[in-house]
C-alpha cells in the first residue's frame, strides 16, 4: 500500500466524517450539556475500533452476507438513536450544567458514544463498502488483514480530530449562550431522532 491510495482514503474518510449525521449530533451534544466531550469522542472512536477489529477478523463480510443479521443490527442502533434523541429532546440542557455533569459519568458517556458508532449505519458502509476498495493484493503488498488494520486506524484518528473540533467549538461558541446552546442541543437530538426513525421505516419495509 503506497502513499497515493492512503491519501486517496484520507480524502474519502474526511469527507464522510464531515458529514454531519448522529456522531456529530452527539459530539455537539455532550459538549453543550456540560460533559467531557473527550469522553463522548472516545467512545465513539471506540465504537469505530470495533469496526476495525471486525474487519481485520473478516466478521464484516459474514455479517455483509447475512441479511438478517445486518437487518438485526441496523435496526437496533436505529432505536438506540431514537431514544437518544428523545432523551435530549425532553431535557436539552445548558452549558456547563453542574448537576447533569455529576449525574452522568465518564464512563456512561463514553459507553453512549461506542454504542452510537458501533451500530452506526454509515460506518457499516465505510468498512463494508467503502474501505475494500483501497485494499491492495498481489505479491509484494501487506497481507489484507494489516492493510485493512492501518485503514481502520486511519478512519479512527480522523474521527477523533473532526468529532473532537466539533464538540470543543460547539462549546466555546455556545458556552456563553444558554438559549441558543438548548437550540442546538435540540438540534442534535432532534437530528438523532429523525435518523433513528428514517432507519427503522427503511428497515421493516424491507422486512
Amino acid at each position: 500500500m503506497d502513499s497515493a491510495t492512503l491519501l486517496s482514503f484520507l480524502a474519502v474518510d474526511l469527507l464522510l466524517v464531515c458529514v454531519p449525521g448522529a456522531d456529530w449530533a452527539y459530539a455537539i451534544s455532550a459538549g453543550l450539556r456540560g460533559r467531557s466531550v473527550a469522553s463522548a469522542v472516545a467512545g465513539l472512536v471506540a465504537g469505530y475500533a470495533l469496526h476495525t477489529v471486525l474487519a481485520v477478523a473478516g466478521l464484516a463480510v459474514l455479517v455483509a452476507r447475512s441479511p438478517g443479521l445486518l437487518t438485526a443490527l441496523t435496526a437496533a442502533g436505529a432505536a438506540y438513536l431514537v431514544w437518544l434523541g428523545w432523551s435530549v429532546l425532553r431535557r436539552p440542557g445548558t452549558p456547563g450544567a453542574a448537576g447533569e455533569s455529576l449525574a452522568e459519568s465518564r464512563a456512561r458517556v463514553f459507553l453512549r458514544g461506542a454504542t452510537i458508532s458501533g451500530l452506526n449505519p454509515k460506518g457499516l458502509l465505510l468498512y463494508l463498502s467503502v474501505l475494500p476498495q483501497f485494499l491492495v493484493t498481489g505479491s509484494g503488498h501487506l497481507p489484507v488483514a494489516a492493510q485493512t488494520a492501518a485503514l481502520g486506524l486511519l478512519h479512527m484518528a480522523c474521527c477523533a480530530a473532526v468529532y473532537l473540533t466539533v464538540g470543543v467549538t460547539a462549546r466555546a461558541l455556545l458556552g456563553a449562550r444558554p438559549a441558543a446552546a438548548r437550540a442546538v442541543t435540540r438540534t442534535s437530538g432532534a437530528a438523532m431522532l429523525g435518523i433513528g426513525a428514517f432507519l427503522l421505516v427503511q428497515r421493516l419495509a424491507t422486512l
